[in-house]
């Protein structure tokens, strides 16, 4: 992955510059992808924002500690997110999509660091991580393929996660099997 891009973090925020409630949530290892309990100031906020590393909209989020490679994709509302655990690709879209990447950390084999009493994912084994990609030689055939498998697992993702939509799917699937079965099973025509 390091030649997709460099890994980046937001700088580092002190405990004594959160608070319970506030303007910006600030998301730690334990509510990266959940609700955050923490906050910062405003000021703050864009003073680090303007001055450090900060993710841009559609790049993707990994936890680097604890429950390591859990993704999430940044939507760029106003937030926060703590060094070194919650780390990115900075990532050049002209050779692999975003979304894709997304859809790859979910399989990824992460080379962990061993030894410590929370597992950790470091830089530098984020950059050793070997990613599939398709036609490599070929930019713009990758990037259509690219495309083609996230359009296909967003689908995927939309019928097994999407109560309003597929939930509804499934009934009317099982419906059309159940009265196909129903014709079948009384239908004693020889």
């Amino acid at each position: 992955m390091g030649n997709i891009g460099e890994v980046c973090m937001c700088k580092r925020i002190l405990k004594q510059q959160t608070s319970e409630k506030g303007d910006v949530p600030f998301y730690k290892i334990g509510t990266f992808g959940k609700v955050p309990n923490s906050f910062i100031s405003k000021e703050l906020f864009y003073k680090y924002k303007e001055k450090y590393n900060y993710p841009v909209t559609g790049e993707v989020l990994i936890s680097a500690s604890g429950t390591i490679g859990r993704a999430v994709i940044y939507d760029g509302k106003e937030a926060y997110f703590q060094d070194s655990n919650i780390v990115w690709i900075k990532n050049d879209e002209s050779q692999v999509l975003n979304k894709y990447l997304y859809y790859y950390y979910q399989i990824a084999k992460w080379n962990v660091a061993e030894g410590g009493t929370i597992q950790r994912l470091y830089n530098d084994n984020l950059r050793k991580t070997l990613i599939p990609i398709p036609y490599p030689s070929d930019r713009q055939k990758s990037l259509a393929e690219q495309h083609r498998i996230v359009s296909i697992l967003d689908k995927f993702d939309t019928l097994v996660n999407s109560i309003s939509e597929g939930l509804p799917k499934e009934i009317e699937l099982r419906r059309k099997q159940y009265e196909y079965y129903r014709e079948q099973l009384l239908s004693f025509r020889h």
